[in-house]
């Protein structure tokens, strides 16, 4: 199954959704209205359905198409209209400069409104036409679920005036499952803004080069960047971003809603230089079913991970324990650093801090690497021992490529993003559909689980024109709003830098994922110090993604590869300084 195909995909699971309600609702009125003419037709409901149907669908709604929709003569739906606008349902936007000519929109108080039906009408639906008898179904509503379960967050509501940002709002990202979401939403990001949005996406390695090409031209090409987290003190110290404090009130973003790791990687010296798209730590991903028949625990420490991994572990069947990132490069550094902070090992010497480590003190530079130590030999020979429950072209694996395995069922488990899961969660032709279960990495001796946080934040560049950037900072908003980080979810993507989304019920049902992340977060197993966002990271994860390459090729050992990357990194950092 490739990436986009996820993103054309709608979760037929999320009964409650409101598109299914009002397209329930429409046939509804279409049989009485024209089976024994039971019913005539009601203006003011047909009217309702349509400014929300084409809210959901990001297309305009003019008032003669309104008063088309009402079923009633000409008369009377102008007079259900003026009504709707006098109660405050339907939200005008001037649609020229000259302000004589208007689209319509649903309202919050409609939308509102609609939410409550929606749940209502799903409700009733399952008590008198089926579920009623479902003891968890009844539980769910009659003996409190209604009233622990989160709030259900509702769709994005339309601006009451146009943004206004010259050619339209320029946006660069990476080229990931989330961000193609995004993609495909561009027409109700449109409506919502009221201005074209035109995006650009790239590798992550491409990400970051047109990223830095950028900050050195005289004007910035695009109004919002993505930027990965550990790029945020290289970028925040050569200028790339501005502080937002300085464009923007940081309260509006709810701050007290993201992931707090997500949120704190987004800061460098104390000042915030994005807003959290995604947050996606990186998982084990394990088929439950096969660990049910073999009789094993799903695997919490490396030792335990290395059993699993020997057991399913049989190439001449066509399958291998485990699949990771091991190409050279970026994707290797990565896991290089991830690894060593399995066995409780950071990259630099950050101090010990409740739940971890604390890179608070970076911006100030007193850094070193601390690669070559005896935590760092423990985690360079676990990547050796993975080798060799792992498939033949494991070197040459990196993000996308050690998941297809997985979702093909080639792997029992598999190192993985949570935005990649929709590779096996939306295909059911996968034999990991259904079966997978997630964890934190796997701790080595002495140290705890962790989920290492990966991602994006958008941020504003440097050198956007001042003119741009309060269209910037409100679309910026919006794209990082509850409401479109759900609306991200209801369309594939597995990632969630907030708390009140993963709580939304109808989130929670989309995907296990949710609710063991979010559990994560609680128990504070979500950390971004695997990956501490100093303006060296690049070239350490380089560094480590060259020398320990060699390694896993057997060219030179794990004492050497280590020696070699200390070395080399202090060089890097020296260099800095």
């Amino acid at each position: 199954m490739r990436g986009q195909d996820f993103t054309q995909q709608t979760l037929h699971h999320e009964q409650a959704d409101m598109r299914v309600v009002l397209t329930y609702l429409e046939s509804l009125a279409d049989e009485l209205e024209d089976t024994g003419n039971l019913m005539a037709p009601h203006p003011r409901l047909r009217m309702s359905m349509h400014l929300l149907q084409g809210h959901l669908d990001g297309k305009p709604v003019t008032p003669t198409s309104l008063i088309d929709a009402s079923r009633v003569p000409y008369a009377t739906a102008n007079r259900r209209l003026k009504d709707m606008l006098d109660a405050g349902l339907i939200e005008q936007r001037p649609r020229t400069k000259s302000g004589r000519s208007f689209s319509l929109h649903p309202s919050e108080k409609l939308i509102s409104q609609w939410m409550q039906l929606s749940d209502r009408i799903r409700r009733l639906s399952k008590q008198h036409f089926g579920d009623a008898g479902d003891p968890a179904t009844a539980s769910d509503y009659y003996f409190g679920g209604s009233y622990t379960a989160g709030q259900t967050i509702p769709p994005l509501s339309v601006r009451s005036e146009l943004l206004k940002i010259s050619g339209g709002l320029r946006v660069l990202v990476h080229g990931d499952p989330t961000f193609m979401v995004m993609e495909n939403l561009k027409r109700q990001f449109e409506q919502n803004l009221g201005a074209p949005i035109s995006q650009r996406a790239f590798s992550i390695d491409r990400l970051r080069e047109e990223a830095l090409r950028n900050a050195e031209r005289p004007t910035s090409r695009y109004d919002i960047i993505a930027v990965d987290l550990p790029w945020i003190g290289e970028f925040a110290e050569s200028g790339v971003l501005l502080p937002l404090d300085e464009v923007m009130d940081i309260a509006r973003l709810d701050p007290a809603d993201f992931h707090p790791a997500g949120w704190q990687a987004a800061h460098w010296g104390g000042r915030a230089y994005g807003v959290p798209a995604q947050t996606t730590p990186e998982l084990l991903f394990y088929r439950r079913d096969l660990f049910a028949e073999a009789g094993l625990l799903p695997p919490t420490r490396t030792d335990e991970l290395l059993d699993a991994a020997r057991v399913f572990h049989t190439p001449r069947k066509g399958r291998y324990g485990i699949a990771w990132n091991a190409a050279r490069g970026t994707a290797l550094g990565t896991t290089v650093l991830m690894t060593m902070a399995d066995f409780g090992q950071p990259v630099l010497n950050l101090p010990r801090v409740a739940g971890g480590f604390g890179t608070d003190h970076l911006a100030g530079g007193d850094y070193r690497a601390t690669i070559d130590t005896e935590a760092g030999l423990r985690a360079a020979e676990f990547m050796m021992e993975l080798l060799e429950y792992s498939p033949p072209d494991i070197l040459s694996m990196s993000w996308y490529e050690r998941v297809r395995p997985y979702a093909a069922g080639t792997v029992a488990m598999a190192y993985g993003y949570t935005l990649l899961a929709p590779y096996f969660e939306l295909d059911e032709t996968s034999p990991a559909f259904g079966q997978t279960g997630y964890l934190p990495h796997p701790a080595g001796p002495g140290a705890t689980p962790v989920a290492p946080v990966g991602g994006y934040v958008m941020g504003i560049p440097a050198n956007l024109s001042p003119e741009r950037r309060e269209a910037a900072v409100e679309a910026l908003t919006l794209f990082t709003s509850p409401e479109a980080q759900k609306l991200y979810v209801q369309n594939g993507s597995r990632t969630n830098p907030r708390y009140c989304v993963a709580a939304d019920p109808q989130v929670r049902r989309s995907s296990p994922i949710f609710e063991a992340v979010d559990g994560m977060a609680w128990r504070d197993e979500l950390q971004f110090w695997p990956r501490p966002p100093v303006p060296e990271n690049a070239g350490l994860v380089q560094i480590c993604g060259e020398e320990f390459h060699d390694m896993l090729r057997r060219t030179i050992t794990p004492r050497e590869a280590l020696a070699r990357a200390q070395a080399r990194a202090d060089a890097l950092i020296r260099s800095h300084t």
